[in-house]
């Protein structure tokens, strides 16, 4: 961003669909691509660092099952935006916060079998910020969640550790 929209603009919101690649099976079941979205407000409190939250949904297909599992939940943390050498429109972005997600496993027909409650996890992302004008920004962006918690599954319950990396292209808007 060039030096006066850093000057004047502390506010953005940023849509970020995505697509999510499993590092984990779930359970003792293969977990296949997934994809998901995050809406995210942010405040620069200085000339490169701010503060970022916001809501996001991710959900994952269960192979030969008919089962598949969302994560649904809250994201907050630190972004640093700052400009590449001398250019006024391009940036790099790195990011670094946590989650309190839940994890819902859902049948085919939408209803969820079972619920872990909400839980801590973390995300680190890394991407670029380009300017595209009136105040507009593309970004797109790699990164990395892990978010373990407890599922019951009838009367046994196991640990399930949902750790994948996403490639996100986030437009936002900057106020």
């Amino acid at each position: 961003m060039s030096s006066i929209t850093f000057a004047q603009n502390k506010w953005s919101v940023e849509l970020r669909p995505g697509i999510n690649f499993p590092t984990e099976d779930f359970v003792d079941s293969n977990v296949e691509t997934g994809f998901g979205f995050e809406v995210a407000g942010s405040y620069r409190f200085m000339d490169h660092l701010g503060a970022y939250a916001g809501w996001g949904y991710n959900t994952f297909k269960i192979e030969n099952s008919d089962l598949d599992f969302d994560l649904t939940g809250y994201i907050f943390g630190l972004e640093f935006i700052h400009p590449i050498g001398t250019s006024e429109k391009l940036s790099y972005l790195l990011r670094g916060g946590g989650i309190y997600n839940h994890i819902e496993i859902e049948n085919t027909d939408g209803d969820i079998v079972e619920d872990s409650g909400h839980g801590l996890g973390w995300e680190l992302g890394v991407g670029l910020n380009y300017e595209l004008g009136a105040n507009w920004n593309l970004r797109p962006q790699f990164g990395y969640r892990e978010l373990s918690r407890d599922v019951e599954f009838g009367e046994s319950t196991s640990n399930v550790d949902v750790n994948y990396f996403v490639f996100a292209v986030g437009v936002a808007k900057i106020f």
